[in-house]
This record gives structure tokens, C-alpha cells and sequence, in this order.
């Protein structure tokens, strides 16, 4: 089965559906219609710009394009990753973590997935290497954010309790363990959630694209199994690691907390 190439005619339907979206929203007074054009067209640019930038780098075969864009992928994440949260840390710290942990979680099940599972030939091949790095670095990316966020905002809350708990002997581990917890579980929460749903109330995005490429509904689910198994790894070992680093700057060698590494405009409230 070969696999199915939209035509013109098809991009203008989907385009007939915006603008029907557009004109439901004005009708309704949703204010949404502004929004709903631009994001659409945004979208439409950037994926052109993407697909034509893949075709480039898939047609020259080159180790050193593949890896440029590997790091334009890795940095734009690393900014995406450190730029959501209501408390931050001090500009390089907070980017740094974000990147860093965004990075490491990626790359060791870009690495298992890339020399295990899947075994392109040759193993960084830009065809397989890119698309899977974009998958997995979109969903750790995603998890660090909701680590980081969720535990600089329960330190910067639980501020008393944390001080109390040190005083009363506990390291600063001790103290926080449990608002780490929290923030790992908050940020494997929606991967969890897209796990237990999957084959049930809906078919995952990737087995879907596979099947209508034209694969074996079966291999399709292989696949879906394999990816989920490297996202929710990847995304364990993100949001771990972002957790863990964030609460070792915010205290000192003596165990004492230290919210003024904070960046000054956002410690109030």
C-alpha cells in the first residue's frame, strides 16, 4: 500500500475549515477568530519551512547538517523548557537547568531507541535521527517545565514548613523529598494519562500517521508501544533530573534555603 499524498484541493479544505472556525467564533462573539487565523497560518509556515529544511538535510546525507540541527532543536527547548514557569531562578541557572536536564533525558532514549529498537544504518541517519529527536525532545521538554514549575512554586509556598523541617535536623534532601515527588508526579501525570488511554479511548498520533502511511496495523502498534516506552523514560529522566538540580540551588552546602537565588521580581506573592 502506497501512502497517501494530500493535493492541493486537500490543504484547501483544511483551510475552509479554519475559516469556518473563524466565522463561528465572530458569530458567537468568542473573540477567537484573530488567534485562530494567525496560529493557523504561523502553523502552516513553520511546518513548509520545517518540511523544506528536512528535505534539505535528508537529500545531502551529511553527519555535520544532521547535528546542526540537532543543536538549533536542542536550544530552542532548552528556552522553551525554562521560559513557562511563574517562579524562576536566576537567568542562567533556570535556562541551564531547563537545558540541561531537557538535553539528558533526550538523548539517552534518542540513544537506546536510535542503537536498540530501531538500528538505522547508519545509526545517526538524519531521516530517522531527526524526526525521533523531535518527538522525544517535544515530550521531555513539556515534562521539565512542569517539574521545574510545580517545585519552584511549592518551595517558594511552602517556604516556613521547609525552614522548620531543617531546623528540626532534617537535610535539606529530607525536607524537600516530598515536594520533589510531587513535582516529578505532576509532570509524568499527562504521559501517564495518554498511556492508559491509548488503544482504548484513542488511537496515539504516531500509530495513526503510520497507519495511514500505509503500515501493518499491527507493526504500526509495535512502533506506538516502542516510543511510548522511550517518551515516558525520557521524560522520568527530564523531569528527575530538573527537579532534583533546582532544589540543590535553591539550598547551600549547609542545608539552609535560599529563595533570594530567586530572580528578585518574581520571590514576591
Amino acid at each position: 500500500m502506497t501512502p497517501i499524498v494530500l493535493t492541493t484541493g486537500d490543504m484547501l479544505v483544511a483551510a475552509a475549515l479554519i475559516a469556518i472556525g473563524s466565522a463561528l467564533s465572530f458569530l458567537l462573539s468568542l473573540g477567537l477568530q484573530r488567534v485562530l487565523l494567525v496560529s493557523a497560518v504561523r502553523m502552516a509556515v513553520k511546518l513548509a519551512l520545517v518540511g523544506s529544511v528536512l528535505l534539505f538535510v535528508f537529500g545531502h546525507a551529511s553527519v555535520w547538517l544532521t547535528i546542526g540541527l540537532l543543536a538549533f532543536m536542542f536550544t530552542a527547548a532548552a528556552r522553551e523548557a525554562g521560559s513557562r514557569q511563574q517562579v524562576r531562578l536566576g537567568l542562567w541557572w533556570h535556562f541551564g537547568i531547563a537545558g540541561a536536564s531537557t538535553v539528558t533525558g533526550t538523548v539517552i532514549v534518542v540513544l537506546i531507541g536510535l542503537l536498540t529498537g530501531l538500528q538505522p544504518h547508519p545509526w545517526y541517519v538524519a531521516r530517522t535521527a531527526i524526526p525521533l529527536t523531535g518527538l522525544l525532545l517535544g515530550n521531555v521538554m513539556n515534562a521539565t517545565s512542569l517539574s521545574m514549575n510545580t517545585l519552584l512554586s511549592a518551595i517558594t509556598r511552602e517556604r516556613q514548613a521547609i525552614e522548620a523541617r531543617i531546623i528540626l535536623g532534617a537535610t535539606r534532601a529530607q525536607a524537600m523529598n516530598g515536594l520533589i515527588r510531587q513535582a516529578i508526579r505532576t509532570a509524568l501525570l499527562p504521559t501517564l494519562n495518554q498511556m492508559a488511554a491509548a488503544g482504548i479511548i484513542t488511537m496515539p498520533g504516531i500509530m495513526t500517521g503510520q497507519i495511514l502511511a500505509g503500515m501493518n496495523p499491527l507493526a504500526a502498534s509495535r512502533y506506538q508501544v516502542l516510543l511510548m516506552s522511550l517518551i515516558v523514560s525520557g521524560n522520568l529522566i527530564g523531569a528527575t533530573a530538573a527537579a532534583y538540580l533546582a532544589a540543590w540551588r535553591l539550598t547551600d552546602s549547609r542545608g539552609r534555603l535560599r529563595l533570594e537565588r530567586l530572580l528578585p521580581r518574581l520571590q514576591k506573592g
